[in-house]
This record gives structure tokens, C-alpha cells and sequence, in this order.
């Protein structure tokens, strides 16, 4: 196969490709928070706290925060980064070494590495806190919850690109 006739690694309209992943990163974040929020402790098992890791984070970067400064970081976080971390990313990286394997498992795969980098690089290597939170019983609803959030955004990416 020469390069002329691979399947490129970003999407040829990036101006839809955004919105298409911004709305991914919408409905993903709303099934975090209510997953890690609403469903878990409802069911007996800990309540995520998204918005005190990133106030944390926030403070052991830049001290003093205004108030709010945290929702929205973790707002951003989830509509923003994590989203377009699988389109610039993670998506790439499939596609170059696996293309043929569905996409549910680099998905969940990608959220593996969601929870290790919040878990790990912000929560332990930035703030301090115990690496993955102790392993206590928010650290295994933050697995599942973000691997949810690849779930719920990586399918709506990539049917928004195949019908682009």
C-alpha cells in the first residue's frame, strides 16, 4: 500500500471534526458525573470528587484560585482535552497500529490511561496525594468512570467522522 492511498490519520474536515468531538466530550463528561457522582454512591460505592482534584491541582500550581476556577477546569477537562486527546491522540495511534480492531478496545484502553494520568500524574505527581488515591474505593470508580467517558465519547467520534 503506498502512502498515497492510506486512510489519513486526522480527519480531511477538521472544522467538523471539532464540533463532533466537542459534542463527544459533552455527552462523556455528563456520564462521568453522573456515573461518579450520581450512579456509584447511589449503588454503595464512593463518590467521585472531579472538581476537588482539579481545585487541588489548581492550588498546588498556581496557590490562590477564584472561586469556580475548578468546575471549569474540570469541565474543560472532559469537553476539551480528554475529547481531543483521542482525536489528535489516541485515534491516531489505532489507526497506525491496529487498524482493523474495533474501536471499543483502544477506547477503553485510552481510558486507562485517562485514569492514570488523573490519578497519578495530577493527583500524586502534581498535588501530592497518595499515588491513585490509595487505592481506596474512589480509585475504582475513577477507573470505571473514565473508562465510561471513552465509551460514551469515542463511538459518537467516530460515527460523527464516518458520516462526515
Amino acid at each position: 500500500m503506498t502512502l498515497a492511498t492510506e486512510t489519513p490519520l486526522l480527519p480531511a474536515d477538521l472544522p467538523r471534526a471539532a464540533v463532533v468531538t466537542l459534542t463527544a466530550g459533552a455527552f462523556a463528561t455528563l456520564a462521568f458525573d453522573a456515573f461518579g457522582q450520581g450512579l456509584a454512591p447511589m449503588l454503595g460505592y464512593a463518590k467521585l470528587a472531579p472538581v476537588g482534584l482539579a481545585q487541588s491541582t489548581l492550588k498546588t500550581v498556581l496557590g490562590d484560585v477564584p472561586k469556580g476556577m475548578a468546575d471549569l477546569l474540570h469541565i474543560l477537562t472532559g469537553l476539551v482535552a480528554y475529547s481531543f486527546g483521542w482525536l489528535l491522540v489516541a485515534r491516531p495511534v489505532w489507526r497506525k497500529v491496529a487498524p482493523g480492531l474495533h474501536w471499543s478496545v483502544p477506547a477503553a484502553a485510552y481510558g486507562v490511561a485517562l485514569w492514570i494520568f488523573a490519578l497519578y500524574v495530577m493527583a500524586h505527581l502534581v498535588t501530592g496525594a497518595p499515588a491513585f488515591l490509595g487505592f481506596t474505593g474512589i480509585t475504582w470508580v475513577a477507573l470505571w468512570g473514565h473508562v465510561l467517558y471513552t465509551l460514551v465519547a469515542v463511538p459518537l467520534i467516530e460515527r460523527g467522522l464516518r458520516d462526515a
